[in-house]
């Protein structure tokens, strides 16, 4: 095979250029069904109606009040009964003992009624028809069962003790209605008006100024149990709205975590998405392109002899470089779909930063040469190595230096440092005299793809994805990465790496010392900055 054969299949068989294989992520997980958004809405909804007012009350709270009005009647049950048969018995003093078998017999049928419908009522499913059918029997029910004590209260005090007497049970049966149908104040109403205007007439039928007395005590104290119950049901409906509103919060944070999951999902499968078409285009894109810069490169070092037009070469050099910018922004994306992905690994070692540094120093110079650009070197001597991916460092530093040198104008200046932070770990500093980047933009320029307005502007305008990766870089190293800049004065970029990464050195061995005992050897450290945990001290002697 001749010579240029042989060049071709080096440069085609180069390991760099070769396909990568990348491992495909797995199937993202199904999103939810639908129906629980669904039924999380349902829940919004019906929270929402509760708290809609069409009248005094909300449509809802009528239904729940009522059903509370219930639950409380039949409850207290047994204390009515027993109120009704010990008013009874005291009302034979005052009256012929069949009368008032006759009432209370009458008024323990009127409770019996009224329990009977408070259990159909819990029986039966809520409706707002239903709710306003049924609050008006509750209402006649209790008015009827007022009336039935009005009949009984509605005669002449015939002394002070019965007057008194009448007096303390009147207080008694309105204080008991009111608590009972608090939930409902016109049924409390109902059933306590027409007993106070029961004892009210019997002490005004008197005439005298102590039974008026009491009669203005009557009235009085109407009122007052008619303002308690008020009070009793407008503390029952806050409740009532504060638990409406926790519940419609409750679904208002389901149907968010609902859509959120369901957004998740959709990020997931995107992700997903992305990283296959990244393998499968960075197969089908080296493929190609390692055949475009082979021939390339064949054709630009005239290997199989000159061109008949001198521009063709020309033109093969434009292709090679066009290639190998290719190839680096494949490059480049593929590594931050890694670093984002989470499979980035660090190839650890020992490394000097300064001679990582000079090394890039010394690969950028001609560029920077040719810009009239001087770069200067500021390095603290007797620096120890670090433990690092060297391949990562010189990624970020070239990534640094070029964008420096891009955004440079011809005749700047960059100064590069390395040295010593006050914690103990190392740092390193690109600084221009660049066009420098306006505050606001700089997020942007370190998010991935993002481009500030002056690269824009600039004819050598890249992916943005330099600083992203540096940044990255730095982060998976445990370090910090930090940019300053001011518009028309310069940019520098700051990168730091932390103590526990700075290599420690030890004291060379004395030559006519003892030889140490296994059991009870010490190690003397002089020098000492800092050593990464679970690595080997390094010692002076090799260069660490």
């Amino acid at each position: 095979m001749p010579n240029g054969g042989q060049e071709l299949c080096c440069l085609m068989s180069n390991p760099a250029e070769t396909p990568e294989v990348v491992q495909l992520p797995a199937e993202a997980p199904d999103p939810p069904p639908v129906s629980n958004r669904r039924a999380a809405a349902q829940r919004v909804r019906e929270a929402r109606d509760r708290l809609t007012s069409t009248s005094g009350t909300r449509p809802a709270f009528d239904s729940e009040l009522l059903r509370q009005y219930a639950q409380t009647r039949i409850s207290a049950s047994y204390i009515v009964m027993l109120l009704v048969v010990a008013s009874g018995a005291l009302f034979s003093v005052w009256i012929k003992p069949i009368p008032a078998a006759a009432w209370t017999c009458g008024a323990l049928l009127i409770h019996f009624a009224i329990i009977r419908h408070c259990r159909r009522f819990l029986a039966e499913p809520t409706s707002p028809a239903g709710t306003r059918k049924w609050r008006t029997r509750f209402i006649l029910l209790d008015l009827l069962y007022g009336l039935c004590w009005m009949m009984m209260l509605i005669h002449p005090a015939q002394d002070t003790v019965s007057g008194t007497l009448m007096m303390f049970l009147m207080l008694l049966v309105i204080a008991v209605s009111s608590m009972l149908s608090a939930n409902l104040p016109i049924a409390a109403l109902a059933a306590t008006i027409p007993v106070a205007l029961a004892i009210m007439l019997s002490f005004v039928i008197s005439g005298t100024l102590d039974n008026y007395i009491l009669a203005a005590l009557a009235l009085t104290a109407e009122g007052y149990f008619a303002l308690l119950a008020h009070r009793l049901h407008s503390t029952t409906l806050a409740t009532m709205q504060a638990r409406a509103e926790k519940d419609a919060l409750i679904g208002e944070l389901e149907q968010a975590k609902a859509i959120s999951d369901e957004a998740r999902h959709r990020a997931e499968a995107a992700n997903v998405a992305k990283s296959r078409f990244l393998a499968q285009m960075s197969h089908e894109l080296r493929t190609p392109l390692n055949a475009i810069l082979g021939f390339s490169e064949v054709m630009k070092s005239e290997i199989f002899g000159p061109h008949a037009v001198p521009v063709y070469k020309e033109y093969s050099a434009d292709i090679h470089n066009s290639g190998v910018h290719l190839l680096n922004l494949i490059n480049e994306i593929l590594d931050l779909s890694r670093i984002e992905a989470g499979r980035y690994e660090l190839n650890e070692e020992a490394v000097s930063l300064a001679n990582v540094v000079a090394d890039c120093h010394h690969l950028m110079k001609l560029r920077a040469s040719n810009r009239d650009i001087t770069i200067h070197e500021v390095f603290e001597r007797g620096m120890p190595r670090i433990w690092a991916d060297e391949r990562a460092i010189r990624q970020v530093v070239l990534n640094l230096l070029s964008n420096s040198i891009k955004f440079t104008p011809q005749g700047g200046e960059i100064w590069l440092k390395v040295g010593w932070t006050a914690s103990g770990g190392q740092y390193l500093s690109v600084k221009d005299t660049g066009s420098g980047i306006p505050e606001n933009e700089i997020p942007v320029v370190l998010a991935s793809f993002g481009q500030g307005s002056n690269s824009i502007k600039s004819a050598e305008q890249g992916a943005g994805l330099g600083l992203p990766i540096a940044k990255n870089l730095i982060d998976l190293h445990g370090g910090t990465f930090t940019l300053k800049s001011k518009l028309r004065i310069g940019t520098e970029v700051i990168v730091t790496f932390p103590p526990e990464r700075v290599m420690s050195a030890l004291a060379p061995l004395a030559e006519d010392g003892p030889p140490l005992q296994p059991e009870s050897y010490s190690v003397s450290v002089t020098d000492v900055r800092r050593r990464p945990r679970n690595k080997p001290i390094m010692s002076a002697g090799t260069g660490a």
